[in-house]
């Protein structure tokens, strides 16, 4: 490959790198052009860029950013496919039914995951990162949790009025 065209490769993982805050580092070696296929599908319905790159070309991609990857250097081996997505569970989610429903491959399988400003390396996290709220699914549990207490405020003042208002109307008709 020319230099221009690795500048160029480097140039474009770097604009994925700061247009999406999360992604995920997954080995799918060994999957046929069908499963690959596949797996391309089931991320474009989640809006998750899937993009098989060259570990080299990555590495120095990474290095050019302002934020210090060096944690997920130790995964750029073998074959690397990189996962960008907005929601940092989502490859996650991919990933895992992806396996469920090919047991027989177990591709593709997680390497290392920079999701919410924190790094995970290793196939032991996917459950952990299954379970990761979004930043809305967080505002939304934040929102029902401060309701709560005044829907509860509110319905016993609405039915305190309504004991009164039967007590007050037996009272009169004696």
């Amino acid at each position: 490959m020319r230099k221009e065209v690795k500048n160029t490769v480097v140039e474009k993982i770097s604009n994925y790198i700061a247009q999406y805050p999360h992604f995920y580092l997954v080995d799918i070696e060994a999957m046929d052009a069908v499963k690959t296929a596949e797996l391309r599908r089931d991320c474009n319905k989640q809006g998750v860029k899937l993009v098989v790159v060259k570990n080299t070309l990555f590495r120095k991609a990474l290095s050019n950013s302002s934020t210090d990857y060096s944690e997920l250097y130790q995964s750029l081996k073998g074959n690397t496919a990189v996962m960008f997505c907005e929601v940092a569970n989502a490859p996650a989610k991919i990933i895992k039914e992806f396996v469920k429903a090919n047991k027989e491959l177990g591709k593709p399988a997680l390497k290392a995951v920079y999701a919410q400003e924190s790094f995970y390396v290793g196939p032991q996290h996917l459950d952990a990162l299954v379970s990761i709220k979004s930043r809305e699914e967080l505002v939304a549990d934040v929102i029902a949790l401060l309701q709560s207490p005044a829907k509860n405020v509110l319905s016993s003042l609405q039915s305190a009025g309504q004991t009164i208002h039967g007590v007050l109307k037996t009272l009169e008709e004696r």
